[in-house]
């Protein structure tokens, strides 16, 4: 697919995505929504892709909303029928079975919020603002951000989140737990790589599986998760990776993964 809104780059490993809309502080419309649906599924076939860093592009907004437009004129179904396409999307991002860092590199709002939420870990530039409007357009939050929101910060702050409609600030986003780091905006690209390069340079299968624990055992009893867990330890034990990884450390050298 040729993308319109959407630039793709690969290299060495790591794929970045950037929404390109700067006239428009890169906002959500439904074209970019599909492109973003169809950017992850390939990215997630692909091998020589380990990992994601998503993040907008110019210096004032990561993701600054929806079109305003398009949400103006859509009666109650079509509503829902975005807000089900949205979530599906969201979901494609959070069960990619690959890291995906977002690098929010200003205005995160509405759609922007809920998107960086459905990735993997959050890093923000200092002059990033993060929040949920969509009570002062006289509208809920449509794709995921009632319920992604209270389950990263806790339901009061969420709560005075998504009530007040008012944005926050980074270093606020980070003492509630929001993001996972707070960078000057020239250092965020460079420092969501490094992150990113951490990652993929342990077992690809091990990345895999220890995302599944965590992200769906984080909505199961403790008793499920930790079954969920036993089973995926048991998985991880099959594989080359782990002969190669622990063979690597009895050596005392780099391991060198596979992926199998």
């Amino acid at each position: 697919m040729e993308y319109q809104n959407l630039l793709v780059e690969i290299k060495e490993g790591i794929a970045r995505i950037t929404v390109n809309r700067p006239k428009v502080l890169n906002a959500l419309n439904d074209q970019t929504m599909e492109e973003l649906r169809v950017a992850f599924l390939d990215l997630r076939r692909r091998e020589d892709v380990h990992g994601i860093l998503f993040t907008g592009s110019g210096e004032k907004a990561f993701i600054a909303g929806a079109d305003i437009n398009e949400l103006a004129t859509q009666s109650p179904l079509e509503g829902k029928d975005r807000s089900r396409r949205g979530h599906h999307i969201l979901e494609i991002i959070e069960n990619l079975g690959k890291p995906v860092v977002a690098a929010i590199n200003g205005y995160a709002l509405g759609g922007g919020c809920e998107i960086a939420m459905a990735c993997h870990i959050r890093i923000a530039s200092d002059n990033a603002k993060i929040g949920q409007p969509e009570v002062k357009l006289g509208i809920v939050a449509g794709y995921g951000g009632t319920q992604r929101l209270t389950r990263l910060v806790g339901l009061g702050r969420a709560l005075e989140i998504l009530l007040t409609g008012e944005p926050i600030s980074a270093h606020r986003a980070y003492e509630i737990g929001l993001v996972n780091a707070v960078y000057p905006q020239a250092e965020l690209i460079t420092q969501a790589e490094n992150l990113l390069k951490k990652i993929i340079a342990n077992g690809p299968v091990a990345v895999k599986l220890t995302m599944e624990a965590a992200i769906h055992g984080s909505q199961m009893s403790l008793a499920e998760g930790l079954n969920l867990e036993a089973n995926l330890f048991s998985v991880s034990c099959t594989t080359e990776d782990m002969r190669e990884g622990t063979r690597a450390f009895v050596e005392k050298r780099p391991a060198k993964f596979t992926g199998k």
